[in-house]
């Protein structure tokens, strides 16, 4: 048992604890972790016929469900690395990062079909369909994995610091960027978890995307190591979260706050016992004060919130329940192996309660970006500290809280949407001539986008025309809200486009 061969080690441990409900199969599954260690050697052996080594990318397109574990622990077991595709993607988007991380393996569900379809017309790779009869030359998953060997497998070579997965950020400069998730980042996440108030005992259940740092790494792998269970749904159904929390006496819950609005309007919502609970985690935006009233008052929930990113993991900052309401609307204290501070345009450390760049340091952060080390550069200063792009403070008691935000990434629903992604389509119409994308406040989501458009002379355009085009192009939830064709742009003296002017005109009298 070598450095990330995780089932193999918990197998010896706890070989017959439950380890896993997927509660999005019918019927469900639930696997022992010798169960689990069994199907990933078994796709692992598959893998290496295939010719998969270390450092090889093994991709998956897919909703939640169990196989993306599957493929995460049999990539452990080879020193290959698991690649989770985010599956609102375009398949225009999904090619770029295929040009870059160049999987070999692609595992996709019969939702996504079309997308592969286009996708290997320009990139042809070997394919494992999940469901449905896949596309041309796709091979079934369970049926590949079940002729795979049970005989162990592992990467004698695997260090700590060699990368376990891939985790897709927004691209501010257009094209995402993938942070590289070592071994060693996941145990220091996992420390930082356990510090957290997690268990050897704990269950858990995950609604968030597991192409997402918070589906993988918030505590599924955590439980893993552990020794906990971990339950999976296919998406977010209020109604199936409620009855499975009290079903399976669920005891670690995690979500941001429009899912735990969504939970108070299911039909269930008044008879669920949520009584197994020890706590509940948000993150993603702050939550509010009549929630968090709400939850304790009619379901006695203690609630957690915490802050995270992509490259320095999920557990970088928490806020425990007592200070819920006292601190509303902080991030909270930096977890145990985290250093935080507040910077300067000079990268100067500043003070209490003044405004400047929050920085981070610690051995969670990430190896940087994959193929991209001109990023992975800039991304970390001198001493060491990671320039999040995020305006924060901290307050004397050490609490933080997020001010704004340097980069113009806004949070639509839990998922970060980035304008220059947006942008960079909306300037292949023809009658664009400048564009700017701005997040405004949203009661539902959050924040919803506003696309800031003025025409080439001459052109005339609808705004859902560019709605349409945008929708073509780009995920569903990256499409903004709304479109608004304007004479000009707020422009500043070096020629950049004022963001915040143009919020600040459409958001007056909110």
């Amino acid at each position: 048992m070598y450095i990330g061969d995780y089932l193999a080690r918990r197998e010896l441990y706890s070989p017959n604890k439950l380890a896993f409900i997927d509660a999005g199969k019918s019927p469900e599954w639930r696997l022992t972790f010798r169960d689990a260690n069994r199907r990933a050697s078994k796709l692992a052996n598959w893998l290496k016929s295939q010719g998969v080594e270390k450092g090889d990318r093994v991709a998956i397109l897919a909703r939640d469900g169990y196989e993306h574990l599957d493929s995460f622990f049999a990539c452990s077991k080879l020193g290959a690395i698991h690649t989770a595709l985010n599956w609102r993607l375009s398949w225009h988007e999904l090619l770029e990062i295929f040009q870059y991380t160049s999987p070999k393996i692609l595992i996709f569900s019969d939702d996504f079909k079309e997308n592969v379809s286009r996708l290997t017309d320009e990139y042809p790779l070997t394919l494992l369909h999940l469901d449905g009869e896949g596309v041309r030359d796709s091979e079934n998953f369970e049926t590949t994995l079940q002729s795979g060997a049970e005989t162990p497998v592992t990467c004698e070579t695997l260090e700590a610091e060699d990368t376990a997965a891939l985790i897709f950020t927004g691209g501010t400069t257009g094209l995402p960027k993938a942070a590289e998730v070592s071994h060693r980042m996941i145990a220091w996440n996992t420390l930082n978890t356990v510090i957290h108030d997690v268990t050897h005992n704990d269950v858990y259940l995950n609604v968030f995307p597991l192409f997402h740092t918070g589906g993988l790494f918030v505590y599924t792998l955590p439980q893993v190591i552990f020794g906990g269970t971990t339950i999976f749904i296919k998406q977010f159904d209020p109604v199936q979260v409620l009855s499975l929390l009290e079903r399976e006496h669920v005891t670690v819950f995690a979500a941001v706050p429009t899912m735990y609005q969504m939970l108070t309007t299911a039909s269930n919502w008044n008879d669920a016992d949520l009584s197994a609970l020890r706590f509940c985690t948000s993150g993603g935006a702050p939550l509010p004060v009549p929630l968090v009233e709400k939850y304790t008052q009619e379901k006695n929930i203690r609630f957690k919130q915490g802050f995270g990113m992509t490259e320095f993991g999920p557990g970088i900052f928490a806020l425990a329940p007592e200070d819920a309401i006292r601190k509303a609307g902080s991030i909270g204290r930096p977890n145990f192996f985290v250093d935080a501070k507040i910077v300067d345009d000079e990268n100067q450390f500043l003070g209490p309660n003044e405004a400047g760049e929050l920085v981070l340091k610690g051995p969670s952060y990430c190896s940087g970006y994959f193929n991209n080390p001109d990023a992975t550069e800039e991304a970390v200063d001198e001493r060491g500290y990671f320039h999040t792009g995020d305006v924060a403070q901290y307050d004397d008691e050490g609490y933080f809280y997020i001010v704004d935000r340097k980069k113009d990434m806004f949070i639509s629903g839990g998922e970060n949407v980035y304008p220059a992604e947006i942008e960079k389509v909306l300037y292949q119409h023809p009658a664009v001539h400048m564009c700017a994308v701005v997040g405004l406040p949203d009661p539902k989501w959050g924040e919803v986008g506003m696309a800031c458009v003025v025409l080439q002379p001459n052109q005339t355009v609808t705004e859902d025309e560019l709605l349409n085009f945008m929708t073509e192009h780009l995920a569903k939830y990256k499409v903004p809200n709304s479109v608004s064709i304007m004479e000009s742009l707020p422009i500043s003296a070096a020629g950049k486009i004022l963001k915040r002017e143009l919020r600040d005109q459409f958001t007056k009298g909110d």
